[in-house]
């Protein structure tokens, strides 16, 4: 292999040249780094493939919901993590007696309640999403 530091792959006369970077005393082709680094990323990221509606059996309500959900909840409520968000996760959250942050009652009424009117650092949906999209959001939730 021959190394050189173009910018650019290219041959030359049938010869290829490929992209390096020095470790230590060593030149190392580019390509090498970029597979090494994108292997360990892929060993340390815990984030999944996202699933199309189908593999998680939604139904046409429920993938209603899921788009809802995406549009306006996904920001600060991770539907499997609550990393990196303002707001808790929604896994699980009616299969718990209470709502995380505020000790509610994990049920339609409560949750219907929150994203109608807001709370504390939750902006109200009332006036943004109809009874219908809102009946969509929890049908979607209850997948969680």
């Amino acid at each position: 292999m021959i190394y050189c530091t173009s910018a650019l792959c290219a041959t030359t006369l049938g010869r290829v040249f490929i992209l390096h970077s020095t470790i230590g005393n060593r030149k190392v082709p580019l390509t090498l780094l970029t597979f090494a680094i994108l292997g360990i990323s892929a060993i340390s990221c815990d984030i999944e493939r996202r699933k199309s509606d189908a593999e998680l059996g939604l139904n046409a309500q429920q993938a209603a919901g899921r788009h809802l959900y995406d549009e306006y909840c996904d920001r600060c409520h991770a539907p499997y993590s609550s990393r990196g968000r303002k707001g808790p996760s929604m896994k699980h959250v009616f299969k718990q007696p209470y709502l995380p942050i505020s000790g509610m009652p994990a049920n339609d009424d409560r949750v219907t309640d929150v994203i109608k009117m807001g709370r504390n650092k939750m902006p109200a949906y009332g006036q943004v999403l109809t009874e219908q999209q809102i009946g969509d959001l929890l049908s979607y939730l209850h997948t969680l």
